[in-house]
């Protein structure tokens, strides 16, 4: 697995991306279906463009050989997974005795950061040969 960690990486980036395009929530308060890019009157702000920058940073630092590129994997990736967690729950609570019902967007975006950040800790190559070759 860790052969292909890289390409996972990618393949789970393009899920999130897809993700951020489905419907997250339907609100039958207003009728209105909420995605990452789409909220009623920006309420919730668009967390897809900050999900898929920092996811986009993870997978990018993974077909890279630097050491410190595989360490900002590292903390781009748990930024990434704490802002979908933030915004799973922040897009599946309730308010005013109203509760949404969660689509299979949310889910998914969820399920590709976490996969994300999995792949980031476990890079292809040796990082001690990297940093011999660079001395």
């Amino acid at each position: 697995m860790v052969r292909y960690s890289k390409w996972i990486s990618l393949l789970a980036f393009l899920l999130l991306l897809g993700a951020c395009f489905m419907p997250w929530t339907f609100h039958a308060d207003i009728n209105k279906t909420f995605n990452a890019f789409f909220t009623e009157k920006n309420m919730y702000g668009k967390p897809g463009k900050l999900l898929l920058i920092l996811a986009g940073i993870t997978t990018a630092c993974s077909f890279m050989k630097l050491l410190w590129l595989k360490r900002t994997a590292f903390l781009a990736g748990g930024l990434n997974v704490a802002y979908a967690i933030k915004n799973f729950l922040l897009f599946g609570s309730c308010y005013r005795g109203y509760c949404p019902e969660k689509q299979i967007g949310l889910y998914l975006m969820l399920l590709s950061s976490i996969l994300i950040f999995i792949m980031a800790f476990l890079p292809e190559g040796n990082a001690k040969k990297v940093e011999e070759q660079k001395n």
